[in-house]
């Protein structure tokens, strides 16, 4: 059976480089991002490159919404074995940062990844030994002026993964996160393929919560 590999937050970055890797490796890709000219787009990207896609939008801040692509996702192609979570606000603070900003910001940022692993969290994906991969980065343990909310749901985003790594092992389920110590595109080091090695190599060892790409 073709393995399966959702990728939360797909793009012309990070989301796109990932979904690639774990192609490359005979993976069935499903993407997910809101909009659905781009989603278009990324599809017929990877259909050249004969990776078999396909894609769904959706809004992972609309709970309601998200849940419902979830839905669809399962019932299209049954419990995943790779779901990554690569949805986060990375912009600037607004000026001034208000509490309503960073309720916004937190709702991408750590909402929907924890939505994410609830939903995707079932009995089908822990009999496939599942794996769910956050994209983290290193303002969780360094926080950055001008960066208040990101380096917050960093935070908050590597203990998600370290407590659902803890809670979900006994099922057969791994949770872990990459996390992105540097600007994504930034030099070669940080190009977006040369860190999607980093969740191919999680993935298959699996033998720690945590991965730092520094």
């Amino acid at each position: 059976m073709t393995r399966k590999i959702v990728v939360i937050g797909a793009g012309p970055g990070l989301g796109n480089a990932v979904a690639r890797r774990f192609g490359k490796e005979g993976y069935e890709v499903v993407l997910v991002s809101r909009s659905q000219e781009s989603l278009d787009a990324y599809k017929k990207e990877f259909e050249e490159l004969r990776i078999p896609a396909s894609a769904y939008a959706a809004d992972v801040t609309d709970i309601k919404g998200y849940d419902e692509a979830i839905d669809r996702i399962h019932a299209d192609h049954g419990d995943p074995d790779v779901v990554v979570y690569n949805v986060g606000i990375t912009s600037f603070d607004e000026e001034p940062l208000t509490a309503e900003d960073v309720m916004r910001h937190f709702a991408a940022d750590v909402a929907g990844a924890y939505e994410t692993i609830q939903k995707f969290a079932t009995p089908g994906f822990a009999e496939n030994q599942g794996s769910v991969i956050l994209t983290g980065g290193g303002f969780a343990e360094s926080p950055y002026p001008g960066f208040v909310a990101l380096s917050m749901d960093k935070a908050a985003l590597r203990n998600l993964a370290l407590e659902k790594n803890q809670e979900l092992a006994d099922r057969g389920i791994y949770v872990g996160t990459v996390m992105v110590c540097g600007t994504i595109g930034g030099d070669e080091h940080f190009a977006a393929d040369n860190i999607a090695e980093a969740f191919w190599a999680l993935n298959d060892t699996r033998d720690t919560y945590e991965v730092k790409y520094q």
